[in-house]
């Protein structure tokens, strides 16, 4: 009875994770509460996860990256790239990738890459070439770097944990290498060669924020049903307007871009173009468009120097997420305007603006004054997504936070401490130091993650003790009755692969590991190879948006579709899972 109510615990927490029908840390709270209340787990056990050393460790991690951000320790060398590469967008994109990389192998991922997404447009402005065909390849390399060493990803230590709770080993500081380091080399000469060849050239919102001349604005405008442009194709006004761009054409709620097949504009039409104030001024003066509001100031504002219209991006530590527009910060200031939110492939705005709850990834349309952009630059809640300083660094004490990261790391690889006691060590001498700030620190720590891990530890100690986890592994085995371990390690690495795709990297390698060492029981061989394959399986997130936070955040900056994230994700998917199940029990025997 016990191994039924736990699958039915384990189905509606799938479903809610998976359908976003509430928040993360909500449904962790809830899943610890259900387990507790059936009597599965008693209390202690349930809230167990609070004091597991892995959740210590990744909060740490997390705290330790931003101090590294924060510094300039991995920034400044980013802002280099446009002028090394000397022209060449190639060369532009591998340095990216390969210095993204290296700072992914060592830190939390997602920092380096919401550091990296204003340079990358800065890049695409400089070389004139889409965004879109270098941000999906730089989420990609920080995926592919963090499973090379034990804090290059939280899922590593997790797993890493789990394992000594298991009663194995934990894992070594840079044993994933063994397979980790060929596979990234491989993956990013992958990304340089197709990137700009598979990735889509959607134009660039906006690029710089200056006082000069030529400066191109973002504007909204709006097709009347008198327009003359009613049944044309984008393609129409960009020939009466060659210096004005199309970025996007908003119907309902549903974003098209210019490019499609096919598509011919209607009434109330929004779109989003890039132009100058003569442009913008011109058309309106036409009638071939209208402001979509009406306050009265807005026709002045449009070619008004001291104001602009703006993208900003949600990062995962803004204090905004979760909250109603009407309660952030931004709404309340009456010299700026929130226009829209983009999400993924939606438009909101005028009612439907004020009903959403922020999330990881929106974009918010707003037109501010430019004396206000840097609080919005500095304030940590927003990303400038055309601006290269979007972070106040302090480059003086970059040296400080990379000799105690270097600390942490050899402290940890040689035994001398274990890397919760390292991480944590590391924190307080970056505080004391004042490479990182408590105020800003707390925002780090990310309580919903570490909520979510803590929930989905409950969830498998659950599975473990009614016996759930030995019949999900005998039923996996039914699949490939009579393969060797080699043929159901391989299906295991897919299956965790497919699992990471949906949910986050976090939950499908605490679900799955327990998973994972009784199928290695069952056959009777050495469970070390099927809890490394949980490690590479579980971060072989590049076929979807959703299952991996980078891949989330570059959606919108890169006006991404789903089937985009298919053309270069796919690949390496399969190259991951190919090379796991060739390499793993070459250096792991079982």
């Amino acid at each position: 009875m016990e191994i039924w109510l736990v699958t039915a615990i384990l189905i509606v927490t799938l479903v809610l994770l998976i359908t976003d029908k509430a928040p993360v840390d909500l449904v962790a709270v809830g899943l610890m509460v259900s387990l507790a209340v059936t009597g599965i787990l008693q209390p202690n056990e349930a809230v167990a996860g609070f004091a597991s050393p892995a959740v210590i460790t990744v909060g740490a991690m997390f705290l330790m990256s931003r101090g590294m951000i924060r510094t300039g320790a991995v920034g400044f060398i980013g802002q280099q790239v446009i002028a090394m590469a000397r022209g060449n967008h190639r060369v532009a994109l591998l340095m990216s990738l390969i210095i993204v990389a290296a700072a992914s192998a060592f830190i939390n991922n997602t920092p380096v890459v919401v550091l990296f997404i204003p340079i990358m447009l800065a890049i695409s402005c400089e070389y004139g070439i889409s965004p879109s065909k270098f941000l999906i390849p730089v989420s990609y390399a920080s995926i592919l770097a963090g499973t090379c060493t034990l804090v290059g990803t939280s899922t590593n230590i997790i797993v890493s944990d789990l394992s000594v709770q298991a009663g194995f080993a934990p894992i070594g500081m840079f044993e994933l290498a063994k397979v980790g380091l060929p596979v990234a080399v491989i993956g990013i000469g992958f990304l340089t060669l197709t990137a700009s060849r598979f990735m889509p050239s959607h134009a660039a919102a906006t690029c710089h924020v200056d006082n000069g001349e030529d400066r191109t604005y973002l504007a909204e405008l709006q097709l009347p049903e008198s327009s003359a442009l009613m049944g044309q194709s984008p393609a129409v006004l960009a020939e009466r307007y060659p210096a004005l761009g199309i970025v996007e054409v908003v119907r309902n709620v549903d974003i098209h871009y210019p490019d499609e097949t096919g598509l011919r504009f209607a009434p109330a039409d929004l779109l989003l173009v890039k132009s100058s104030a003569t442009d913008i001024v011109a058309i309106l003066a036409e009638g071939l468009a209208e402001l979509p509001h009406e306050q009265a100031d807005l026709t002045a504002r449009g070619a008004d120097p001291e104001h602009l219209i703006v993208e900003l991006v949600v990062p995962p530590q803004s204090r905004l997420v979760g909250a109603k527009v009407p309660d952030t910060k931004l709404f309340g200031d009456e010299d700026i305007q929130i226009l829209a939110i983009k999400r993924r492939s939606h438009h909101y705005a005028d009612l439907k603006l004020h009903k959403r709850r922020l999330r990881v990834g929106d974009i918010l349309l707003v037109r501010s004054p430019l004396a206000l952009l840097e609080g919005l630059r500095s304030g940590g809640d927003f990303i400038v997504i055309e601006d290269v300083h979007h972070e106040i660094v302090h480059k003086r004490l970059a040296g400080r936070a990379l000799m105690i990261f270097g600390g942490v790391v050899t402290a940890a690889a040689t035994g001398f401490l274990s890397i919760m006691v390292a991480a944590m060590a590391g924190v307080l001498l970056m505080i004391l130091t004042g490479c990182l700030q408590l105020r800003s620190a707390y925002r780090e720590l990310r309580a919903d993650v570490l909520l979510l891990i803590v929930g989905t530890i409950a969830l498998g100690q659950a599975m473990q003790k009614t016996g759930a986890t030995d019949l999900y592994a005998s039923a996996f085995l039914q699949l490939f009755a009579g393969a060797g371990p080699s043929v159901v390690l391989g299906g295991f690495l897919l299956l965790t692969s497919i699992g990471t795709q949906i949910l986050s990297n976090n939950a499908t390698a605490v679900l799955l590991l327990p998973v994972a060492v009784s199928t290695a029981l069952s056959l009777g061989v050495d469970p070390r190879p099927f809890i490394i394959a949980v490690c590479f399986g579980a971060s072989a997130c590049f076929a979807s948006p959703i299952g991996y936070q980078t891949n989330l955040m570059v959606y919108g900056p890169g006006n991404y579709r789903f089937v985009d994230y298919l053309k270069l994700g796919l690949p390496l998917n399969l190259m991951v899972i190919a090379a796991g199940t060739l390499l793993i029990p070459r250096f792991w025997p079982f």
